[in-house]
């Protein structure tokens, strides 16, 4: 087969712009090593730490928390995961939490904590207890306070206790409530929490601890196809971001240029808005938010650092790399909402890289790149 006669790397749809027929798997390179980076200024680095991911991963929870701990990050966002401390009537289990906390004040990195309650960042991305879901939630509902009182009873006794316990750490600098609170929750369910349930959990953080900010987070639709969906599915109160303004302190971004949309053998379906023309409206939006009324702050909450491919889990192939995220994207994504931020005089609180857990598969598996495109930011970008 000649040169010419190879299916390409990545095939564009004219179309569809965003859409990309590409092989999965590509050979590794350093090309990361050579990416710029833009300085980071006054934005915090950090990245979420997922024990249910590690532990998917096949590592250690407290070894992986452990070993990120020991690069120079600034920020962690840590969740509370309510079917693991509240498990059944009556049981309070937050040991896990604890040490969470714990170890990421000796590092001294500031933190905030996602407290919930319904959902929390991390697959599958919901973690109500069954004891707490009577009635269970009807799928293609919005679940309001009124028709679930004992629920948003519940999500706010939680939370409020939660609060109670870790307010006095003075490392928390945020609470956020709920994961894309008002978003359907992936593909799994249709359901979606009213913006009123939010705003009863809102209230009841405040209460607990009026000093510190609220965060609301929210996914940023990096194509067309995927923002009209969304605009589609939330048209009624508006999507997680556009409620996160109305409602929150800090604005969180959940962005990931590229995902899967189909998987196959040798070439899979992919939407990939990288350059951020998809986005561009929306996102200037955000920063005019940031800078209409002292004291608000806009953060990237998830900058995707790990591949987004068709699967649960990111794959993890020998010597090569995903085309949704090679280590270099890692390090391109960073530095490319540094310098939105800097085109809008507007900096972001904090940048938030997605994926870390998966950082360490890759080098257990004798891939450090993902590892060492990280540190290139950390070391480079002051």
């Amino acid at each position: 087969m000649s040169a010419d006669e190879r299916p390409r790397a990545s095939v564009k749809a004219a179309w569809l712009p965003e859409l990309r027929i590409a092989r999965p798997r590509r050979p590794l390179t350093d090309s990361w090593r050579a990416v710029a980076i833009a300085p980071h200024g006054d934005t915090l680095l950090g990245f979420s730490f997922r024990p249910r991911q590690a532990e998917a991963m096949g590592l250690s929870p407290r070894e992986a928390l452990g070993a990120l701990l020991a690069n120079p990050f600034q920020l962690i966002r840590l969740g509370a995961y309510w079917n693991e401390i509240e498990p059944e009537p009556g049981a309070w289990r937050p040991g896990a939490l604890d040490w969470q906390i714990e170890a990421a004040e000796r590092a001294g990195l500031r933190i905030i904590l996602n407290v919930g309650a319904v959902k929390t960042f991390g697959y599958p991305e919901f973690f109500a207890p069954a004891h707490a879901l009577r009635p269970k939630l009807r799928e293609g509902a919005l679940i309001t306070p009124a028709a679930y009182p004992a629920l948003v009873e519940a999500a706010t006794a939680f939370t409020t206790r939660l609060i109670e316990r870790y307010r006095g750490h003075r490392a928390i600098v945020a609470w956020q409530v709920e994961h894309e609170a008002v978003d359907p929750l992936g593909m799994e369910h249709s359901w979606r929490l009213a913006a009123a349930f939010v705003e009863c959990e809102i209230a009841a953080v405040r209460a607990a601890d009026p000093t510190r900010p609220v965060m609301l987070n929210g996914f940023l639709p990096t194509s067309t196809v995927v923002r009209a969906q969304q605009w589609w599915r939330t048209r009624d109160q508006g999507d997680s971001l556009a409620v996160a303004q109305r409602l929150a302190d800090m604005v969180g971004i959940d962005y990931y240029p590229r995902h899967a949309l189909l998987g196959g053998m040798n070439v899979s379906a992919y939407l990939d808005g990288s350059d951020g023309a998809a986005s561009a409206v929306a996102r200037r939006r955000l920063f005019a938010w940031a800078r209409g009324a002292p004291g608000r702050r806009l953060m990237v909450s998830e900058g995707q650092a790990e591949p987004w491919e068709a699967v649960t889990a990111p794959p993890n192939p020998s010597g090569a790399a995903m085309f949704t995220c090679p280590p270099e994207q890692v390090i391109a994504t960073y530095s490319q909402w540094m310098d939105w931020a800097r085109a809008e005089n507007t900096p972001l609180y904090a940048y938030l890289f997605w994926g870390a857990e998966y950082w360490l598969l890759r080098q257990r598996s004798g891939d450090p790149s993902y590892l060492r495109a990280a540190a290139r930011v950390l070391s480079e970008s002051s």
